[in-house]
């Protein structure tokens, strides 16, 4: 159950922000997202500075920029997002390269992808310095509620379960000649995202009674001690004090 396997995510390496406990680096990043989340928009001088420090923290840990920048397709919803606002927005318009923008909605839409694009790279970071499973424990020393961690702990180990099975469906249906090409097809794409279903819950069902069996009583036991020490805090913690610093200089 407790066994680790490395996540596309994690990049390993041997700096030191590899080498900081992961309780450390968590809380580290909470507090980050929380200050740049909090600082007014409209001190661009204030995010350019988080992402100087961002890219201090990717040098220090040895994590190339082509590696953030490939991860980063995950904000692309946000992204699309942010360009619409100005062209749906209400209020005040302005012409931007012979296009009619709202000016409230260009307000919004930076504010949106500023501190999506900060939050997003600061968690790739995490990710890449820290193996999920450890993560993990770090949300235990932390004091995270127990059923938290215990659904993410499932999550991280089944998944991988999971797409493999939608792997080895997938193999079969093309090995039967199928192949989805228009909407005709998306009854039998649907089917097996129906049994995938029933056979992930079933799946959950056998694992459960197995720990069951086990002796399981809603509680997982610790799954690694993992302790920090004062110049460890002060190293990780530095990140979101200069971004305190910078948001109280901004207000």
């Amino acid at each position: 159950m407790g066994a680790g396997h490395h996540h596309q995510l994690y990049r390993p390496g041997d700096s030191v922000v590899h080498r900081l406990p992961p309780q450390c680096k968590l809380l580290a990043v909470i507090t980050f997202a929380i200050v740049v989340v909090a600082t007014p928009r409209e001190n661009f001088w204030a995010f350019g500075l988080y992402a100087v420090m961002l890219a201090v923290v990717a040098g220090a840990a040895r994590v190339p920029p082509a590696f953030v920048l490939r991860r980063m397709v995950i904000e692309l919803p946000f992204v699309l997002f942010a360009f619409l606002i100005p062209v749906i927005g209400l209020g005040e318009r302005t012409s931007v390269l012979g296009l009619s923008l709202s000016v409230p909605g260009l307000w919004a839409g930076w504010n949106i992808l500023a501190k999506a694009t900060l939050g997003v790279v600061a968690s790739i970071l995490l990710a890449a310095t820290t193996e999920p499973r450890v993560i993990l424990v770090g949300a235990q020393r932390l004091r995270v509620p127990t059923l938290l961690v215990q659904i993410a702990t499932f999550m991280l180990r089944y998944l991988d379960v999971i797409v493999d099975e939608m792997r080895r469906m997938r193999i079969a249906r093309e090995s039967r000649g199928f192949e989805a090409r228009n909407f005709r097809h998306i009854p039998v794409i649907a089917r097996s995202a129906g049994a995938l279903f029933i056979r992930s819950y079933e799946r959950g069902e056998r694992v459960h009674l197995a720990m069951l069996s086990r002796g399981y009583a809603g509680r997982m036991p610790i799954m690694q001690e993992i302790s920090a020490s004062v110049g460890q805090w002060a190293i990780a913690l530095a990140l979101p004090a200069v971004a305190l610093a910078v948001l109280g200089l901004s207000l």
